[in-house]
This record gives C-alpha cells, structure tokens and sequence, in this order.
C-alpha cells in the first residue's frame, strides 16, 4: 500500500490577485475620484496598466495599507 501525499501549494505559487480601482474604493468605502486623485498626487498604491485597463495587486495594496496605517486611523 503506498501512502499519498497531499501537494499544498506555496503562498509563492498561488496567482496573485488583480484589483480594478473600483474594486478598491468598494473595499475601502471610497469615492473612485480620490483614487485618481491619489494617482495623479503619487500617494495611492502601486497600479500597473494592463492593455487599457488599470490594475494594483493585492500584495501591494496590502503593503500600501500598512504604509498609511497613520493616515486612516
């Protein structure tokens, strides 16, 4: 009888997920134009333009997040 081993995927092989910047002013309950406004002043988080379409990973809204923690408090 041979025994199974179970393959559990590294956090470093799971995708990353991609966020729409309306996906982040829904999660932080903010209007889309202090996003932009963010953007425009380089204080919002990392964004990266796929094709025509902005997007921000998850990990760098998240470290994004831990950088501002003063300003959201």
């Amino acid at each position: 009888m041979s025994e199974q081993i179970s393959h559990v995927p590294s956090t470093a092989a799971v995708a990353e997920e991609w966020l729409s910047p309306r996906d982040i002013c829904k999660e932080l309950q903010i209007p889309e134009q202090t996003f932009y406004q963010w953007r425009v002043k380089h204080l919002g988080p990392r964004a990266h333009r796929i094709g025509r379409h902005l997007r921000i990973s998850r990990s760098d809204l998240n470290e994004w997040l831990a950088t501002t923690e003063d300003h959201f408090a």
